[in-house]
């Protein structure tokens, strides 16, 4: 009887907090990525960063299906978000290519960086009725992470443009509806 109990109290409590789970995930592969890129394994700072993104898709799915939504579930998920989709793809793309740049380079990593971190920052304490205001941060981190891919097929330079057209993107006021 025992057993039998201490396996439902387990089960309940994984549950509870499966999409914390997924966040604590998703921020994982977000560390691994910027410790890779940091390692210059480039490529597979590109694989984790994906994989990120694809968990980060269900958190919040299986936070409401679940019904276990939670304000820390959503400071989590900025905090995971910052991490895998504005700082690893900055460092990311800095390590590949902004730093040939100097100053300019970091400004434009730092930019990116501050940017995602605000937007988060904004999402967090406004309502959102369905609606998100400027580019989410998940989907600028894809972008930046698919740049890294197209560089042998651009000019360098147009990689800090594109940093800088998400940064503005992020901390837009437009809406997109969520999806």
């Amino acid at each position: 009887m025992f057993l039998s109990d201490y396996l439902d109290y387990t089960l309940k409590k994984l549950k509870a907090n499966m999409a914390n789970i997924l966040t604590m995930t998703n921020l994982s592969l977000g560390g691994f990525s910027i410790l890779t890129s940091l390692n210059g394994q480039l490529h597979m700072s590109v694989l984790l960063i994906f994989l990120a993104a694809f968990v980060d898709r269900f958190d919040g799915a299986v936070a409401r299906k679940l019904n276990i939504e939670s304000e820390l579930g959503k400071q989590l998920d900025s905090m995971s978000d910052i991490v895998s989709f504005g700082v690893a793809p900055a460092l990311l793309m800095y390590k590949a290519l902004f730093y040939e740049f100097g100053a300019p380079g970091a400004v434009f990593t730092i930019l990116y960086i501050a940017c995602g971190a605000f937007r988060l920052a904004r999402f967090n304490i406004t309502e959102n009725n369905g609606y998100f205001a400027g580019l989410p941060i998940t989907a600028a981190g894809v972008l930046m992470t698919l740049g890294y891919l197209a560089i042998p097929y651009f000019p360098p330079h147009s990689f800090m443009f594109l940093a800088l057209i998400l940064s503005f993107l992020m901390v837009g006021t437009f809406k997109l509806k969520k999806m």
